[in-house]
């Protein structure tokens, strides 16, 4: 059976790959620390779906977290200048809909 947090958030992460090369050429490390939050998202989700009860919630409250930080990493490419639009923006929405839940059990 799939989990569709999941399915969403690798679906935000390959929508992701060219929007970050964009990064880059704008600010390398603000596009690394993006990466890392956006693989902190799908991994902890991962994670988080093999536990139960407060272990469970503890690791999507940490991927709802690290998605907060992918979002405002864009709000900053998009200050400098990096996209005229913020990339991915209702599949990011739609993750942190099904994570917020998910988060606050």
């Amino acid at each position: 059976m799939r989990f569709v947090t999941y399915d969403v958030a690798i679906e935000v992460a390959r929508g992701m790959q060219q929007p970050l090369a964009a990064m880059r050429r704008y600010r390398a490390s603000l596009a690394d620390q993006c990466r890392r939050a956006l693989e902190s998202v799908v991994l902890n989700i991962a994670e988080g779906n093999g536990r139960y009860g407060d272990d469970r919630t503890r690791f999507f409250a940490i991927a709802l977290g690290s998605l907060r930080e992918v979002d405002a990493a864009i709000e900053l490419a998009c200050m400098g200048g990096a996209f005229d639009e913020p990339p991915m923006a209702a599949a990011r929405d739609r993750l942190g809909g099904l994570l917020w839940p998910q988060a606050h059990k």
